[in-house]
């Protein structure tokens, strides 16, 4: 499709989260930007100037800290790099700080760790200020939580982070900026018959396969991460355009209506908030391995799911908290709250439901996750 055929998204967004990478606010790798950064504290301004509300994700904190440590690469140890988050904390924060100040525009620093997603009341915490802090005008500038996150609470990448907080906040549009042009049908390096996507629907398969590993050297995250980061964002009706920072004036371009980069829209309708958290959980506490007449349940009758349609129960987890469930090839189909443990989930699976009472002493519901805590994957 040809760009000029369509109208971006990002004009008829009335709020906003933007995502920079590290490549689009470093030198390469080598301490923060100062231009750069200044350049989307213009243009983040201009937007708001067009009604919009923002949100940014930015990427560097780690980067910086290298700088200011004198230290001449990245290290690999955990300890090391949450210390040189926390350094770089403070210079991207301050950096970004007097950007927008010249636009008369304050700042405030959220930082996240999936944790603070998992949990429902930091959920709704979160939530509540992010909401409030763009009722004052304030830009809201958001990095995960780097200097306290480990492996097991770690978002992973800033795309990622990037569509969690455009569900937290349920935002309309996310603008993911990058060092590359968009989406194309294959890897463009060397490939001189590719395609490139100007338009397609978010949550494709298709989207999936074309999409290559990480292509820089400076961040985590893949053009791949990007097209998971449009499928999580599309679950709560938000848009998705991936485009070149390198751009001029990309986002007030796009802001004004100008077709460029790759846009994969949402056909979805927006999830309940509630159902949306539970969507967004990036790490479960077990797996329900269902039965072909479970997964029938779930996905065509909107049913709770019974003991009786559970085969294998994987994990040790406790009552009300989040779990998978799949089908028999292995495939995540939804995830909900759990009412019982995983030992009595156990004990109960394959079993009626008029059984759980026999079999435990006591029954909490009839139901081992109920439809209003379960939501399809």
């Amino acid at each position: 499709m040809n760009r000029s055929a369509y109208r971006s998204v990002v004009a008829d967004a009335h709020r906003l989260v933007v995502k920079v990478g590290s490549s689009l606010v470093t030198n390469e790798g080598r301490g923060l930007d100062h231009q750069r950064l200044a350049l989307w504290s213009a243009q983040i301004a201009a937007l708001m100037a067009m009604g919009k509300e923002v949100v940014l994700v930015s990427s560097g904190a780690i980067a910086e800290g290298i700088k200011r440590l004198g230290w001449k690469r990245r290290p690999a140890a955990l300890n090391e790099l949450q210390a040189a988050a926390a350094v770089g904390q403070m210079g991207l924060m301050e950096a970004y700080e007097r950007s927008f100040r010249v636009h008369g525009l304050q700042t405030a620093q959220i930082l996240l760790t999936h944790a603070d997603h998992a949990d429902r009341e930091r959920y709704l915490n979160a939530r509540s200020t992010l909401r409030t802090l763009l009722d004052l005008k304030v830009v809201p500038i958001i990095n995960e939580n780097d200097t306290l996150t480990t492996e097991e609470i770690k978002v992973g990448d800033n795309d990622t982070l990037g569509a969690l907080v455009t569900n937290l906040i349920e935002a309309d549009a996310l603008i993911i900026l990058t060092d590359q042009r968009g989406l194309y049908s294959a890897d463009p390096r060397g490939n001189p018959d590719v395609e490139f996507i100007h338009e397609a629907v978010a949550g494709t398969p298709e989207l999936e396969a074309m999409a290559g590993g990480a292509g820089s050297s400076v961040g985590t995250g893949g053009m791949l991460t990007k097209i998971l980061a449009a499928k999580r964002a599309a679950r709560s009706g938000a848009h998705t355009v991936i485009v070149s920072g390198r751009e001029d004036d990309v986002l007030a371009r796009l802001g004004a209506g100008e077709a460029l980069g790759t846009q994969l829209r949402a056909l979805n309708e927006p999830l309940a908030a509630r159902r949306q958290w539970l969507a967004d959980h990036l790490q479960v506490r077990g797996r329900l391995l269902l039965d072909d007449g479970a997964v029938r349940a779930l996905r065509e009758q909107g049913k709770s799911l019974l003991p009786i349609g559970v085969v294998e129960v994987v994990g040790d987890f406790h009552r009300g908290e989040v779990v998978a469930c799949i089908d028999g090839h292995g495939r995540d189909i939804a995830r909900g709250l759990v009412n019982y443990g995983a030992s009595d989930a156990r004990r109960i699976a394959r079993q009626p439901s008029g059984q759980i009472e026999t079999l435990l002493g006591y029954m909490d519901e009839a139901e081992l996750i109920h439809r209003d805590n379960l939501v399809l994957l």
